[in-house]
């Protein structure tokens, strides 16, 4: 049976929750089928109520997707965190593989910008620059022949 002092910790509705932390009501319900947010109390009218805790949690989550880890890293952190270990040494395991995976995507964006600005260059005018020779122009024509 909860005591006074259980249902004042746990207090607080789904509309505090989402407009405290800046989320949907279907993220919450979703974090909690999946496991990141424990199951919260309920009312006799079988509402959902919740503690402070949740308002943090809900943060940390909120963070850390901000830094690009994904729901399952998050719920590995927050096992980890759960057991009252600070989980900074597996996140920065994660945000080190993720940092790698940006810094080769920003590589591959910078290669792919050079291309298409090598690419524009050679637009305009007689010699049209063809990615790849009769790409741009239909097989009946060749670069540089009026009609456009």
């Amino acid at each position: 049976m909860r005591t006074d002092a259980t249902k004042a910790l746990a207090a607080l509705t789904m509309s505090q929750v989402t407009s405290r932390v800046g989320v949907r009501p279907d993220t919450v319900r979703y974090y909690e089928r999946i496991g990141l947010l424990p199951a919260p109390a309920r009312t006799t009218g079988a509402h959902r109520r919740y503690d402070e805790g949740v308002i943090e949690r809900l943060r940390f989550i909120r963070g850390t997707q901000r830094l690009g880890l994904t729901l399952t890293e998050i719920g590995d952190l927050l096992s980890v965190r759960d057991t009252g270990v600070c989980p900074c040494e597996p996140a920065e395991t994660m945000l080190e593989r993720h940092l790698a995976e940006i810094d080769a995507e920003m590589a591959r964006l910078g290669a792919l910008r050079a291309e298409l600005a090598s690419t524009l260059s050679g637009m305009p005018g007689e010699n049209c620059a063809d990615p790849l020779p009769g790409a741009w122009c239909p097989p009946d024509r060749q670069p540089g022949e009026g009609g456009g």
